[in-house]
């Protein structure tokens, strides 16, 4: 018999009683209680519709009948782990091979983006024979021990750097140390890549990896300029490294122009290990590394076995498959092409009409917007960046920061989001700024 519905207080005051404190809500000082969701929209427990803007989980949809169809009837037929013969998981390692550079054709199936970026590392050690990594400032690649430390958003916060740990800084050409007006940034970005090697060569260090988030995320939703991977890449291999893209927050078509966000630096620049996660089961707990014949050779070569319990199971993978179906046959990357334009040009439009809006940048479904105290000195209006997405909640919209200076508005909705709801939630925070300008000038 199903259990009566609780308040939401009742809710919020059993999650403080129970679950550990350091696990955050949103909005956590009037959390929101969703109870079921559909599309881009999710709804709480009196039934009023909040627009989605930030579940990228969520890719082709909340509870998509589809993706809610194949685990249901995968489920039950069989599921159990990976030591059996089953076609569910070559038929997908199979689809996403035809979404990738042909010398990434060797893939293996996890349940998380930390679990994936965790054996990447593995991998690139492995391979190479060395340990040190370079990652780029602010990033953030998963919430396992290893990761945290190749994790400057977090271990800055806690025991600090490592010394096998090497921080590039950001390739970000609006608030970085080399801006728009660079002649050439791309070089210089890579340039500092290449005297971090340097500097570690000095002090007898060996470079494993350099592991990067394809479009930094947490760091502010950057869009690294083009040729800046294939420069990196350079340094690093000469220096007898590997070169790992991290696409858990961005892959599966969500930039629109391309599959995967990191073929927004040309075609001529492949990785050596990329990582999915997040959206690639739509909320179900399914994650890929795909890699090269050679890192996967030298990984066995060890002679341990790599076993992941339920990575790759026949319910995880007939999910991912339904995932697929679902972008090709709604044409949800050309949609996110098409629908990301239009929320650009909006957002722009309100970029000229309020000084606030210092940059806005992105590709596809994949947009921040830099909020500024002033133009001059681009200063992060991280307090007012809270004010507004607090106010777009009263207004039935979810919106979240990011950002080192939390002052950058992130889109990242399902990507069935709607021409209409771009138009809806530019509207609204137009009114609010215009709220917040008058609030300004009466003061």
């Amino acid at each position: 018999m199903r259990r009566a519905q609780r308040s939401r207080q009742e809710t919020l005051a059993l999650r403080r009683q129970l679950i550990g404190s350091s696990c955050k809500l949103f909005f956590s000082d009037d959390p929101v209680k969703i109870v079921k969701a559909k599309g881009q929209y999710m709804y709480d427990e009196k039934g009023r519709q909040y627009l989605d803007c930030i579940n990228n989980v969520a890719h082709v949809g909340h509870c998509h009948p589809d993706i809610v169809k194949a685990a249901h009837e995968q489920n039950q037929l069989l599921n159990t782990n990976s030591r059996y013969l089953h076609d569910n998981v070559v038929d997908y390692a199979e689809r996403l091979s035809k979404t990738l550079p042909e010398k990434l054709c060797t893939f293996y199936f996890l349940n998380s983006g930390s679990e994936a970026n965790d054996l990447a590392l593995r991998m690139a050690r492995q391979y190479t024979k060395h340990e040190d990594v370079i990652v780029l400032d602010h990033a953030y690649h998963g919430h396992l021990t290893s990761l945290i430390d190749i994790s400057p958003y977090k271990f800055r916060n806690l025991e600090g750097q490592k010394e096998w740990v090497h921080v590039a800084p950001v390739p970000d050409t609006y608030r970085g140390i080399y801006r728009e007006d660079h002649e050439d940034s791309v070089t210089a970005y890579a340039n500092e890549v290449r005297n971090i090697i340097d500097q570690a060569h000095k002090r007898g260090r060996k470079i494993a990896a350099f592991f990067v988030e394809s479009l930094p995320s947490v760091g502010g939703q950057i869009i690294p300029p083009a040729g800046y991977f294939q420069k990196v890449a350079e340094h690093v291999h000469k220096a007898g490294g590997i070169f790992i893209a991290d696409e858990i927050q961005v892959g599966f078509g969500r930039v629109g122009k391309h599959f995967w966000a990191f073929q927004l630096q040309g075609e001529d620049f492949v990785p050596d290990i990329v990582t999915m996660g997040k959206p690639i089961g739509n909320g179900h707990p399914i994650a890929c590394v795909a890699t090269t014949k050679e890192i996967a050779e030298a990984f066995a070569a060890t002679g341990v076995e790599y076993f992941n319990t339920f990575g790759g199971n026949p319910v995880s993978c007939a999910v991912g498959l339904a995932v697929l179906d679902v972008i090709e046959k709604e044409h949800l990357q050309a949609h996110a092409t098409e629908v990301g334009n239009f929320l650009m040009n909006l957002l722009n439009q309100q970029k000229i009409k309020h000084p606030i809006i210092g940059d806005v940048r992105g590709t596809g479904l994949f947009i921040g917007v830099d909020l500024i105290k002033d133009q001059a000195e681009r200063t992060p209006a991280t307090a007012a960046a809270e004010y507004l997405i607090t106010r777009l909640k009263e207004e039935y919209i979810l919106l979240s920061t990011d950002g080192p200076g939390r002052n950058v508005l992130k889109f990242k909705p399902p990507m069935c989001f709607s021409m209409e709801d771009a138009k809806f939630v530019v509207d609204a925070i137009d009114n609010i700024l215009t709220d917040m300008e008058k609030q300004c000038l009466s003061q």
